[in-house]
C-alpha cells in the first residue's frame, strides 16, 4: 500500500462488547495498530455497544484487559456509540429530509409474510419497498429506512481482495433507525467513520457483505470513502472456521495458560501475514516492516503446536528477572517455603535454569515448584518405575556420599557421584534418574547438578532419604487419596 511516512492515516479497532476479546478480534485490532504505527497514524478505538441486551460491561472491561495485555495501545478512544445516539439521530433524519430515506411502519408479522412469499418464489429475502413512496405518521410507531439506490453497482478496490462489485438491486433499503430510535449496525459505523475521519477500514471478511450496504450511506453522507481491507478467517486445524470446539479462543485464556502476549503477537502477526521467511519478530520489526501488501486473500489455520513452538522460544529467551513475576502468578501460595526462596536471586536463577524446558510459564511453575517449596508431588508413573528396591539401595549410597560432603558445588557433588558410579560400576545417568524423581517428583529436570543446588543440600538429602524409604514400600501401598499422587513433606 503505497503510503508516505508521514501519512495522516487513522484506523480504527471497534468490538462489541457480546464476549472476551477472541483471537480472530485480537489479530484484527492487532493489524490495525500495526499499520497506524508504521505509517505514524493514529489508531481510534471504538466500542460498539448498542445492542443493549448482549452488550456488558464486564466484555468491555475484557476487551480492554486483552489489548492491554497484548500491549496494543490505541491513540483515541475509547468512544462508546451508546453516549453518540443524539448524532446518530441527527443524521438520520438529516437523510430523511433530503428524502434519501423514509419512514416504515410495516409489522413484524407482514415483514415474515412478505418475506416467506419471496423465498416461495425463489426470490431473495428482502424488504419489498412498500412504505418507499407512503406518508407514513410520524407520531404512529415505525422505523426509518435507507432509501437504497437501485440499478447501481457498487464497486470498491479492497486492499487485500482487490476489485469487488455488488448488484444494490439485491440489497434491502436497510433499517437506520430502529423504533426506540437506536441506530442499527451499518448506518451507527458509518456515521462513526465519518466523525473520527478514519482513513482505512481493516476488518474480518465476515464483515465484506456490510460494505456494498454501508458505501452509498457514505455517499449519501456526502463523505469520502475510506479504504477497504477484509482479512480472511482463521480456520481450526479442520480448516472450518475457528470456534471453541478447535480449544480456546479467548486471548485472556491464553495468559491464563502461561503464553506470553509477544508469544501470541508473534503468532497472530504470521497468520495471515509474512515478510520474507523470517518467523519471529521483535515488536520494532513489526512495526518496521508491516503492511498491507503481504497480507494474504486465503484463510488462515490456526496450528497450537506452532503457537507452543514459538512460546517456548520466547520463554527460553526471556531473562529471568523479567519471568519471575509472571512466574510468581502461575504458583499456588507457597506454604512452607524453603530457606532460599527469600532470596529474589534464587527465584531468578530457577526461572533461568527451568525456562530452556518448559513451553509454557504453567509449565514452568510445575518445574519450579520443588525448588520454591518444601513439599513436591513425586509422579505416580515416576514413582512405580524410578523408585524401585534395587534404585532404593542407590539412593542410600548417594545419600551417604553427599553427606560426607564439606561444600555443596558443583565439583564436589560431581566427584560424589563419580565415586558412586565407579563403585556400583552405574553410569550417572543410572544414578541421576532416581535422585531427580527424589528431588523433583519427576523425570524430566536440568542436570542433576543443577538440581541438587537449586533444592540445596538439606531439602535434597531429606528427600532423597524419603525416596529409599518409600523405594522400600509396595507399589500398592502408594496414597490413592489424591487420584493416585502423594505429597511428600520434608
Amino acid at each position: 500500500m503505497p503510503l508516505p511516512k508521514d501519512s495522516s492515516i487513522r484506523v480504527r479497532f471497534a468490538p462489541s462488547p457480546t464476549g472476551h476479546l477472541h483471537l480472530g478480534g485480537a489479530r484484527t485490532a492487532l493489524f490495525n495498530f500495526l499499520l497506524a504505527r508504521h505509517y505514524k497514524g493514529t489508531l481510534v478505538l471504538r466500542i460498539e455497544d448498542t445492542d443493549r441486551e448482549r452488550s456488558t460491561q464486564e466484555s468491555i472491561a475484557a476487551i480492554l484487559d486483552g489489548l492491554s495485555w497484548l500491549d496494543l495501545g490505541w491513540d483515541e478512544g475509547p468512544f462508546y456509540q451508546t453516549k453518540r445516539l443524539d448524532r446518530y439521530r441527527e443524521l438520520g433524519h438529516h437523510l430523511l429530509e433530503k428524502g434519501l430515506a423514509y419512514r416504515c411502519d410495516c409489522t413484524q408479522e407482514r415483514l415474515e409474510s412478505r418475506r416467506e412469499e419471496a423465498l416461495k418464489k425463489g426470490l431473495p429475502p428482502r424488504y419489498d419497498g412498500r412504505c418507499r413512496e407512503r406518508s407514513v405518521d410520524p407520531s404512529s410507531p415505525h422505523v426509518i429506512r435507507f432509501r437504497t439506490p437501485e440499478n447501481l453497482a457498487i464497486v470498491f478496490d479492497d486492499l487485500i481482495r482487490g476489485t469487488l462489485s455488488f448488484d444494490s438491486g439485491v440489497l434491502d433499503d436497510l433499517i437506520i433507525l430502529r423504533t426506540d430510535g437506536m441506530p442499527t449496525y451499518n448506518f451507527a459505523v458509518v456515521v462513526d467513520d465519518i466523525d473520527m475521519k478514519i482513513t482505512h477500514v481493516i476488518r474480518g471478511d465476515d464483515h465484506i457483505n456490510n460494505t456494498p450496504r454501508q458505501i452509498p450511506i457514505f455517499q449519501a453522507l456526502e463523505a469520502p470513502l475510506p479504504d477497504f481491507a477484509h482479512l480472511p478467517m482463521i480456520y481450526g486445524p479442520d480448516r472450518t472456521r475457528l470456534s471453541k470446539r478447535h480449544g480456546a479462543t479467548s486471548v485472556m485464556a491464553y495468559r491464563d495458560m502461561g503464553f506470553l502476549p509477544q508469544a501470541l503477537v508473534n503468532y497472530l502477526v504470521r497468520l495471515g501475514w509474512s515478510h520474507k521467511d523470517q518467523e519471529i519478530f521483535s515488536r520494532e520489526e513489526l512495526v518496521s516492516y508491516f503492511d498491507l501488501d503481504h497480507v494474504g486473500s486465503s484463510p488462515s489455520v490456526f496450528n497450537p503446536e506452532k503457537l507452543l513452538w514459538l512460546n517456548a522460544h520466547y520463554l527460553k529467551n526471556s531473562p529471568g528477572e523479567e519471568l519471575v513475576p509472571l512466574l510468581r502468578e502461575q504458583l499456588p501460595p507457597l506454604t512452607v517455603p524453603l530457606p532460599q526462596s527469600q532470596d529474589p536471586a534464587h527465584w531468578i536463577r530457577v526461572a533461568d535454569e527451568l525456562k530452556g524446558r518448559s513451553k509454557t510459564l504453567v509449565e514452568l511453575a510445575q518445574f519450579a515448584h520443588p525448588f520454591l517449596e518444601h513439599s513436591r508431588t513425586i509422579d505416580p508413573e515416576a514413582r512405580k518405575k524410578i523408585l524401585t528396591p534395587e534404585n532404593g539401595g542407590v539412593l542410600e549410597q548417594i545419600s551417604l556420599a553427599l553427606r560426607s560432603l564439606s561444600q555443596w558445588t558443583g565439583e564436589s557433588l560431581r566427584n560424589a557421584f563419580s565415586q558412586v558410579g565407579e563403585a556400583l560400576h552405574l553410569k550417572l545417568g543410572e544414578l541421576a534418574q532416581p535422585v531427580r524423581v527424589a528431588v523433583t517428583g519427576r523425570t524430566v529436570s536440568p542436570g542433576i547438578f543443577e538440581v541438587l543446588l537449586l533444592a540445596g543440600r538439606e531439602v535434597s538429602l531429606a528427600r532423597i532419604d524419603e525416596a529409599v524409604r518409600l523405594s522400600q514400600e509396595p507399589v500398592s501401598d502408594i496414597q490413592e487419596s489424591r487420584n493416585g499422587k502423594e505429597d511428600l513433606h520434608d
